[in-house]
């Protein structure tokens, strides 16, 4: 088996490739370092998880996995999940509005915002994913270059989209807070699910491309499917799960932050607002300040 791997090391590596992800790390590194220079600076988790993200993609395209995936569909969906699903995942983590302010400076992708609205995003996410799965697309996205890289590009452009309302990098709808949130996770997973299932129960191979006379890694083809299959449940699953552990935390902890600040005279609508978009614990330590500053008055 090691053998056959180290053989798809070869022909693995494509140069052309190497670019988007090179200009991405270089253009994101200066701007980190912009922000720096003017006292803003980037939280180093946040680095790490955009490092992160773009070594889950090079992964996915200079790894034997980009290779491999061209013989067996379980590789292929690997491929799709690192780059569409993980690594966006991490690349969205890895952004704040700070750093896209240049990008947004732009007219037509400052416009483009209303793509990160959930009733936006989600249905341009399912649309992509399901579309890239019917077989003569499948099949076609190894026929030729082109199609294999608007494949690419589709399913991370489709995942930073899905991504982008739960993590709110751009102010999302009012309506849309942690509760909502916690459903859109659970309805993307429940559309993930169906096609998973789809996978692991068929009885028949759905893409020619990876039918062959003789089993490829001693796996037929509708084995391969059901692999495949389990592979997609298993990360959705882990993703999920600990996408609903944080926004339960999350909520809980809001809704500590608004009785807290509604218990000390703001208005409960003002409050909400403030907890909503991230300004409840500074507001919370105005309020302390001004507490602190009374208490010496008062001396």
């Amino acid at each position: 088996m090691s053998s056959v791997l180290l053989a798809h090391v070869s022909g693995a590596f494509a140069p052309v490739e190497v670019f988007p992800i090179t200009i991405a790390g270089v253009a994101y590194w200066a701007r980190v370092r912009t922000l720096s220079w003017d006292g803003r600076k980037v939280p180093l988790w946040r680095q790490l998880c955009f490092g992160s993200g773009l070594l889950l993609i090079s992964i996915a395209l200079f790894s034997p996995i980009g290779h491999i995936a061209e013989e067996l569909v379980i590789a292929h969906m690997v491929e799709h999940l690192l780059i569409g699903d993980l690594a966006t995942l991490l690349l969205v983590l890895g952004l704040t509005r700070s750093l896209l302010q240049p990008i947004l400076a732009i007219r037509l992708f400052n416009r483009l915002q209303i793509l990160t609205h959930p009733f936006v995003a989600f249905p341009l996410w399912a649309l992509n994913f399901y579309l890239w799965h019917v077989p003569a697309l499948y099949d076609a996205a190894y026929g030729t270059a082109p199609i294999h890289a608007l494949e690419h590009m589709s399913f991370f452009v489709g995942g930073t989209l899905m991504w982008m309302p739960v993590l709110e990098i751009l102010p999302a709808p009012a309506w849309f807070g942690t509760g909502a949130k916690l459903g859109y996770i659970v309805v993307v997973r429940m559309v993930e699910t169906v096609l998973g299932n789809v996978f692991i129960w068929t009885s028949h191979a759905f893409y020619p491309w990876y039918v062959h006379a003789n089993p490829l890694w001693g796996i037929g083809a509708v084995r391969d499917q059901n692999l495949a299959g389990v592979v997609m449940m298993i990360e959705g699953s882990l993703v999920t799960f600990g996408a609903l552990v944080w926004l339960f935390l999350k909520l809980a902890s809001e809704g500590e932050l608004r009785q807290e600040l509604i218990e000390r005279g703001v208005d409960p609508a003002q409050a909400s607002r403030a907890v909503r978009y991230g300004r409840g614990r500074e507001l919370k330590l105005q309020l302390d300040s001004a507490a602190a500053q009374e208490t010496r008055a008062a001396r």
